[in-house]
């Protein structure tokens, strides 16, 4: 049992060993490289071949293709790279990875620890204490990391060995479909568990030259773990952006596809492999035959799902779809009608009632106070800014056509009434951004004031969302001589040192915005009102896209 329980050891030290050394040879180079990894994938990804390339270089050399995709995801994120050029970028670091599998085939059974790792260790130590965290430190470090690579290797090394002279491989080779699936699953779990696939990888291949596994399974083992790798994905973007999970699921769709078609193909790929092995004179070696085995999959999937890129892009982009992107995304406005003014200005006037529709919800939702609707309200902003912006060029381009006088007198009203509407926006987004600051007041009369005023504030927004401008107009004086007296009552609560100025200071701010929510909301229904009847167009809620109502659904 003393013999089990030290084999037991060796395999948990070589793999915390190795473990440990991939995260120091990552960090330790992403440190020492600085910015010049993210200037790399700028000026590297411009083409899917391109990326391709770098992903594989990079991921190579950090021995991370998780730091490769998450500096990519920034990259679309920022708007500096498109989904599609992030595929290339993503397959070369599938390709990347495999390096992983040669540093163990190639070297990491032929070096001597002590005479190569031992001093690689050394030496890394000795730059990261004297150089502390500059670029020499993180070099040392990187250094270090790849002497513990070796050291795990030897150790893992050892172990299996201890282990091979009590297995039958006989009774443990792979036994048809359900054999290969067993293997299969084992290699997931251990990238799964480890949440390294190079870890995964090292141990598979030390075990299959050790003599504890068939080269079959250990080929089932190697699949399983390069498809485990989407699981580090899935973890990565729980709760991320929609761009985040884009480039999770292209990671995902690839090493699938990937995985089944190894698995479709595992007798043609071995037999491959076994006169390639003949011929370059490395047949008995489980560990370079593996490793073969990992690139020439790997290789394949990026030439199976290359010509598939635009395709898969495409998809995704439909899909993990966030509030902002459904709202700034035009629902009318198109340059295609641009030939015909009259149908322009029907469009202009429902893409504006789009805008109409989710300033007034940002001004309800700045009303709730809670801090589930803050990201919301941040979100719905951007969005009227965008579409604020289209609607303005579609204007300019309207009013470059040869226009009807009747339609060019409309055109600076769609203007005017935009601008009403984002101001709402803007107004509500800054109410919403302060009203976190506003403490629960201990005199009960302004309390009850403050109350009255928002109620009156949330009637003018509903008659607004209804348009009715003639209700408004009615209601409009009531509304402002409550806010005048709110806040006179306000600066007489700081006379008699009821409140501190600073509070009545944000309570004023806070009735002010509201008070001009209330007039851009009058001004701007007017607006809507008079376009509404030169237009002629229905604005019920059945007519607008079905997109439109998805969004009404998902948001409320």
């Amino acid at each position: 049992m003393t013999v089990n329980y030290t084999i037991i050891g060796m395999l948990i030290g070589g793999l915390g060993l190795f473990l440990l050394a991939v995260s120091m040879i990552t960090d330790g180079l992403k440190l020492a490289a600085g910015n010049a990894l993210r200037d790399i994938l700028a000026r590297s990804t411009r083409t899917p071949a391109k990326g391709i390339l770098t992903g594989i270089g990079i991921t190579a050399i950090v021995q991370s293709s998780s730091a490769v995709t998450v500096a990519t995801i920034g990259f679309v994120n920022a708007g500096l790279l498109s989904l599609y050029q992030a595929l290339g970028v993503v397959y070369g670091a599938n390709i990347g990875t495999t390096m992983t599998g040669w540093l163990v085939a190639i070297i990491g059974f032929k070096i001597k620890v002590e005479a190569f790792a031992l001093p690689m260790i050394g030496i890394g130590m000795m730059l990261r204490l004297l150089k502390g965290g500059s670029r020499w430190g993180s070099v040392g470090t990187s250094l270090a990391g790849f002497g513990l690579f070796f050291v795990g290797i030897d150790v893992l090394k050892s172990a299996f060995e201890g282990m091979a002279g009590g297995i039958d491989l006989q009774q443990q080779s792979v036994l048809g479909v359900t054999g290969v699936l067993v293997y299969l699953a084992i290699g997931f779990l251990m990238t799964l568990f480890t949440q390294s696939s190079s870890a995964a990888i090292a141990i598979i291949l030390t075990a299959a030259t050790g003599g504890v596994l068939t080269l079959e399974a250990a080929a089932a083992m190697v699949i399983g773990a390069n498809v485990g790798t989407t699981s580090t994905a899935g973890f990565a973007v729980i709760g991320a952006t929609p761009n985040a999970k884009r480039v999770a699921s292209a990671h995902v769709v690839f090493n699938l596809l990937t995985g089944l078609i190894a698995l479709i193909i595992l007798p043609v790929l071995f037999m491959v492999i076994k006169y390639a092995g003949q011929f370059l004179g490395m047949e008995d070696n489980p560990a370079v035959t593996l490793a073969l085995f990992h690139t020439i999959f790997n290789i394949l999937g990026v030439a199976l799902m290359w010509p598939l890129s635009g395709k898969l892009s495409h998809f995704l982009l439909k899909r993990f779809r966030s509030t902002e992107e459904i709202e700034s995304k035009p629902h009318y406005i198109d340059n295609t009608i641009l030939v015909s003014p009259p149908l322009a200005l029907n469009a202009l006037y429902l893409e504006l009632e789009h805008v109409a529709h989710v300033a007034q919800d940002m001004a309800s939702m700045a009303m709730l106070r809670k801090d589930s609707t803050d990201k919301l309200i941040e979100n719905k902003f951007v969005a009227v800014e965008n579409l604020g912006k289209l609607i303005n060029t579609f204007t300019v381009d309207i009013g470059q056509s040869a226009l009807s006088e009747e339609t060019s007198q409309q055109l600076p009203k769609v203007l005017y009434a935009l601008q009403c509407y984002t101001t709402i926006a803007e107004l509500a987004f800054n109410y919403a951004r302060h009203e976190i600051n506003i403490k629960p007041l201990a005199d009960s009369k302004l309390t009850a004031l403050i109350n009255e005023y928002k109620q009156s504030a949330e009637e003018i927004i509903e008659i607004g969302r209804q348009k009715n401008p003639a209700l408004l107009d009615e209601k409009q004086p009531d509304y402002h001589n409550l806010y005048r007296r709110l806040r006179s009552e306000l600066l007489l609560a700081v006379t008699q040192r009821r409140l501190d100025i600073e509070m009545i200071g944000l309570l004023i701010d806070q009735i002010y915005r509201l008070d001009r929510i209330a007039k851009q909301m009058a001004k701007g229904t007017r607006l809507l009102t008079e376009l509404s009847a030169i237009t002629r167009v229905s604005s019920e809620p059945e007519d607008l896209p079905v997109e439109a109502d998805e969004l009404s659904e998902t948001v409320y």
